[in-house]
């Protein structure tokens, strides 16, 4: 049972840790390297997120979650808001990861934090 609850409390934070890690290297496997404000976009959040994801792992903490949720938003409105909303690999990249990101930070919040979502 406690193998089991070990798991459940971790398995968001497993996924947005290998999002951060397939975000870091988009810019080469999608070919938006060249696209140099998409590309340190990505690389930057990336590591930031796989980071911080990691964290969560190692000792949970809310603000983590909260620290994702914010660059999930960062990542939904950086292509327009950074001038890279014609590249769309790049553009798509952003958003459906940064979507991702943010959804399961607040999934893994709610589920195990202590904020107002959290589960009681």
């Amino acid at each position: 049972m406690v193998n089991d609850i070990k798991f459940s409390a971790y398995w968001q934070d497993v996924l947005n840790c290998l999002l951060g890690v397939g975000l870091f290297f988009s810019p080469w496997a999608l070919g938006f390297a060249s696209e140099q404000t998409a590309a340190w976009n990505a690389y930057v959040v990336g590591a930031i997120i796989a980071v911080m994801a990691f964290a969560a792992m190692v000792a949970f903490h809310d603000w983590e979650e909260w620290v994702s949720v914010a660059l999930g938003t960062w990542l939904v409105v950086s292509p327009w808001l950074l001038g890279f909303s014609t590249v769309g690999s790049a553009m798509l990249t952003h958003v459906v990861i940064g979507i991702a990101a943010l959804v399961l930070a607040i999934w893994s919040s709610a589920e195990h934090g202590s904020g107002p979502l959290a589960a009681r």
